[in-house]
């Protein structure tokens, strides 16, 4: 049975950590980095795959189209939402003074598809995606016209994507909680 795991937290919560633990001795894991990863988490995966004589193919720099990765990976870890939302935020709105209400749904609706697409992929070949994002609901309003938009679109993504996932996991200080 294909899972579509969302897993969200705040800054540095053991988001991550706990994503590359769920697959630490398998094979046929993709990792998906719309930025570049980072150092701790390579060392993991790199750590964990000689450990466990395992191999995965890691992409950095995806900024569209995700779903095109997929090569019959049973296991793929998205890295993360918030990075994607950036990305996608910025190409669809380069001048963040023209972000209006119906670019924001713009903005979403393209975030959402995305997610579903990935989970459509997985779901024919019975795999398990994480989707890790950052939890928006525990900040303060941002007064920064980009931060608010992005705290705005990622809080209406996380909560669709949350409402179409199997599970859903809140990560604090290190511990993960299930809460769907």
């Amino acid at each position: 049975m294909a899972r579509t795991i969302l897993l969200t937290g705040g800054s540095t919560s053991g988001k991550s950590r706990w994503a590359i633990s769920q697959f630490a001795a398998c094979d046929n894991v993709l990792y998906i980095c719309p930025k570049i990863l980072d150092d701790d988490a390579r060392n993991r995966i790199e750590y964990d795959n000689k450990k466990n004589l395992v191999e995965w193919e890691i992409h950095e720099h995806v900024e569209s189209e995700p779903h095109t990765l997929f090569d019959k990976h049973k296991f793929v870890i998205f890295d993360n939402l918030y990075d994607y939302a950036d990305i996608v935020i910025e190409e669809m709105c380069p001048d963040i003074e023209q972000l209006d209400m119906e670019m924001e749904k713009e903005i979403e609706k393209r975030i959402i598809e995305d997610v579903k697409l990935m989970h459509e992929e997985i779901r024919l070949i019975e795999g398990d995606i994480v989707v890790i994002s950052l939890e928006t609901g525990f900040s303060a309003i941002p007064s920064d016209p980009l931060q608010l938009a992005k705290r705005n679109i990622l809080g209406m993504v996380n909560q669709r994507i949350a409402h179409e996932s199997s599970d859903v996991y809140l990560s604090a200080s290190g511990i993960q909680f299930k809460i769907k």
